[in-house]
This record gives C-alpha cells, sequence and structure tokens, in this order.
C-alpha cells in the first residue's frame, strides 16, 4: 500500500476534501502499521494449509494464527507479495509444513491485489475518522491564524480556494517568526 500513497493523497483531497494536514500523516503511518488485508490473508492461508493437510487446528492454534498472522503484518513490509515471507512464521508456530507455501505463490499475484485494496481502504476509513473527529479543532486553528497578524499567512492548500471541507477558513498558519522580531539590536 505504500505504492499507492500518491493516488490515496490525491483522491481524498480532492474527491473527499479530507484536509491535507491529516492525510499527510495518517496515510503513511497506516501504510506502515495498519495491514489488516495481509492479515486476514495470512490467517485464511494457514487455515486453508491445515485443511489441505487434514490438521485439525484446536481453538488454542487458531488463536495463535491469528495473533501471530496480526503481529507479522504489522511487521510486514507494504511492498507486493511480503505476505509470503511472514507465513513462513506462521505456519511455523502452529507447526503447519512450510513447503505447501508453493501453493500460494500460484495465486498470490490476483491475492495481492486484493490485500492492496482491503489494506487501502482500511487506511482511508482511518484518515476518514480522524478527520471528521479533529475537524472543530482544525478550523478552530485555522481561524485563529487568521485573525492573529502575526502569523505568516498562505493561500489555499487547494486550487479551488480552501484547506479542507466548505465553509473552513481560507489560510493556514506557518509557523514562521515574524521578521521584525528576530532582528538583532
Amino acid at each position: 500500500s505504500a505504492g499507492t500513497l500518491p493516488v490515496t493523497f490525491r483522491c481524498l483531497e480532492e474527491n473527499l476534501g479530507i484536509d491535507k494536514r491529516i492525510t499527510r500523516f495518517v496515510l503513511p503511518v497506516g501504510a506502515t502499521i495498519n495491514m489488516d488485508g495481509t492479515a486476514l490473508y495470512e490467517a485464511v492461508a494457514a487455515i486453508f494449509i491445515a485443511q489441505m493437510n487434514g490438521v485439525v487446528l484446536d481453538g488454542g492454534q487458531i488463536v495463535t494464527v491469528s495473533l501471530t498472522a496480526t503481529l507479522a503484518s504489522v511487521g510486514a513490509a507494504s511492498i507486493p507479495s511480503a505476505g509470503l515471507v511472514t507465513m513462513l512464521l506462521i505456519l511455523t508456530a502452529v507447526g503447519l509444513p512450510t513447503s505447501d507455501i508453493s501453493l500460494l505463490v500460484a495465486v498470490d499475484w490476483l491475492l495481492d491485489r486484493m490485500r492492496t485494496s482491503v489494506n487501502v481502504v482500511g487506511d482511508s476509513f482511518g484518515a476518514g475518522i480522524v478527520y471528521h473527529l479533529s475537524r472543530a479543532e482544525l478550523d478552530a486553528i485555522d481561524a485563529r491564524a487568521h485573525e492573529d497578524p502575526d502569523l505568516t499567512h498562505r493561500a489555499s492548500l487547494y486550487e479551488d480556494g480552501r484547506n479542507h471541507q466548505p465553509g473552513a477558513s481560507e489560510v493556514i498558519a506557518l509557523n514562521s517568526v515574524v521578521a521584525e522580531d528576530s532582528k538583532v539590536t
């Protein structure tokens, strides 16, 4: 999902009007640690391999598969087919044969696209929720920046004259020092 970040930024900012300050923080963090599609894939693939080998997983082993898949997905790189590498860890944790990973390689090119889609949708929902919860604070920051003449202002982040959702102020404050205050006397 790291490869989709530029498109995801553009879609959330231009199409949905989510503030750039939110997307530029939440999406990279989500692309790094929010690998829910990968975790689901790894858990289902491990259960598939167990069933294919006639192994009945008990409740403890299913919990182990779930926890290991979740932790392994957080540690997985956000590159294509990274889930195959972490599958070794999961299969070893419950005593399943690691040689059966070769069966997954044949369909991984398709499943990887599905995993990435689920990961990106999860990251996008996260950005939308954070924006919804912090919109009032962002508007207050923008309003204070607009009222304070000592701050340096800059035009909108978007071409259509807005920083985020309609109704928000049209400027954002930059953290800068007023030139007169920085003069040495």
